[in-house]
């Protein structure tokens, strides 16, 4: 498996420390309702994630909130609450919006405000190695004393330096570079006691702790977006590597491209779109579907019209598999057909050649769109196999085929890229009258099909569609419905 490091600019032979795999993902400031630009970095990094998994690794995954914060505290005053408050509600919104999507839930989700000692302690720390000094209540990284600074995001010396003076001007610090551990507290802040004073912790400091105390000195994987590369994780390893005198502090690092709005990224300091108001516009897994469309690392200029193009796709998987499971169904209760036109077997659907077709497009730096091509090949080889079995007899093989087709569906899709393609069937969550309904006029209509009255069969399946929002479809043996998307 090769996976490509953001630090050696290549793709790497993936090998673990150790198992389990150790993995650091970056996660929200919980300063705003979370966007789909949000939803795009926990959902690619969920796929990793689960592809690990798939492939006998497992993982143990750490996600963080950064719930102190400049921003979270001017949300708090935007809305007249205490700035804790405030991250307390945006942490909450968050979930709420990305289960839907499927995300799994972190092994351990970490807290700034639950890790003031332990920040302490090591900024303290790095002060006694001589690699931070203190400076007018607040206390400054000194990247002078780190000189492998810079190599992740592999800028020279003189775009660092003027990057520091353009991201963290302050007449305090010795060098333009340098970054803070510790800010001292502005009067009606939150702020922690420490040998500093009263202050906060400045953001890098923070992942590194919580990294180091839930993972340990050697990390496998550290994830999150491309527009952390620089400042935050390059600060994160002189940071860390510089406390414990061990690196590398992360062997893989995997950063997962901006979604953006024209030529911007989606973040909240400009325009952006929640994700609560997408998914009240798509099902979530089309959602998903458009986000794992793409190579994790590739940028999406995001818009309406390629979110909405992914649905025909989604739509197809569904069908699918209810037409699977449909056949499947049949077989188990002896469904009558044409003997001698039954279906021949041999390599109609190509299950074990589409598994290794996708897991070498997902093996080699998780190719989310190589594996879905893999995905979009079986699913017309299957559809053609169950166009086959309609009318004829479905012979213990032939349902020995559909349930291995209905297996890797389920792996692939589901398991791996987590995208649900499992619908409950809509009769169970009808009222029974309407249900009654439905079924009486499609009764009708297939005794006017039979009686070749095909103006008034007609003439019932615009009503049906009409009245209560039905499509039919007429098959073989029987006539299946379902709601128009």
């Amino acid at each position: 498996m090769l996976i490509h490091n953001t630090e050696s600019g290549r793709e790497e032979v993936f090998e673990p420390y150790a198992l389990p795999v150790k993995m650091y993902v970056c996660g929200l400031t919980p300063k705003n309702e979370p966007h789909i630009g949000h939803a795009r970095n926990f959902v690619l990094n969920d796929v990793i994630r689960r592809y690990l998994e798939y492939r006998g690794y497992p993982v143990r995954y750490i996600q963080n909130f950064t719930d102190v914060d400049d921003k979270i505290i001017a949300a708090g005053q935007r809305e007249g609450i205490p700035a804790a408050e405030a991250a307390k509600r945006y942490i909450d919104r968050y979930f709420a919006a990305i289960d839907p999507l499927n995300v799994r839930r972190a092994d351990q989700y970490t807290y700034v405000t639950q890790y003031m000692p332990k920040i302490i302690a090591m900024i303290q720390t790095l002060v006694d190695k001589g690699h931070a000094y203190a400076s007018g209540g607040d206390v400054f990284y000194a990247v002078s004393s780190f000189p492998r600074y810079g190599r992740l995001s592999h800028q020279p010396d003189e775009d660092l330096l003027n990057a520091g003076a353009r991201i963290e001007p302050d007449p305090k610090k010795r060098d333009p570079r340098d970054f803070a551990l510790w800010k001292a507290a502005k009067p009606g802040e939150p702020f922690w006691e420490s040998p500093w004073g009263h202050g906060r912790p400045g953001w890098h400091i923070e992942c590194s702790t919580m990294a180091l105390d839930t993972l340990g000195e050697k990390i496998d994987i550290h994830g999150g977006g491309t527009d952390l590369i620089f400042p935050h994780h390059e600060n994160e390893i002189a940071q860390s590597e510089a406390a414990t005198d061990t690196a590398p502090f992360a062997k893989y690092w995997v950063h997962v491209g901006m979604l953006n709005l024209g030529d911007k990224k989606m973040a909240h300091s400009d325009v952006f779109i929640p994700l609560i108001d997408m998914l009240k516009k798509y099902p979530a897994p089309v959602i998903r579907l458009y986000l794992v469309s793409h190579h994790y690392r590739a940028p999406i200029a995001y818009s309406e019209e390629a979110l909405a193009a992914v649905q025909p796709r989604w739509a197809r998987y569904v069908e699918l598999r209810n037409n699977l499971l449909r056949l499947l169904r049949r077989a188990s209760e002896g469904g009558s057909g044409n003997t001698a036109s039954a279906a021949p077997i041999a390599s109609a659907v190509p299950v074990e050649e589409t598994r290794a077709a996708f897991i070498a497009a997902m093996d080699d730096d998780f190719n989310t769109s190589g594996g879905l091509a893999a995905i979009d090949n079986f699913v017309r080889r299957a559809n053609d196999y169950a166009a086959v079995l309609e009318g004829t007899e479905i012979t213990p093989e032939a349902a020995a085929t559909l349930q291995a087709a209905l297996d890797l569906l389920d792996e692939l899709i589901m398991q791996v890229l987590g995208v649900q393609i499992e619908q409950e069937d809509a009769a169970q969550k009808l009222d029974p009258a309407l249900l009654a309904e439905i079924e009486r006029l499609i009764a009708e209509r297939n005794a006017a099909r039979q009686a070749k009255q095909w103006g008034e069969a007609d003439r019932i399946r615009k009503e049906l569609e009409a009245r209560h929002n039905v499509i039919l479809k007429d098959r073989a043996q029987e006539t299946t419905w379902e709601f128009k998307a």
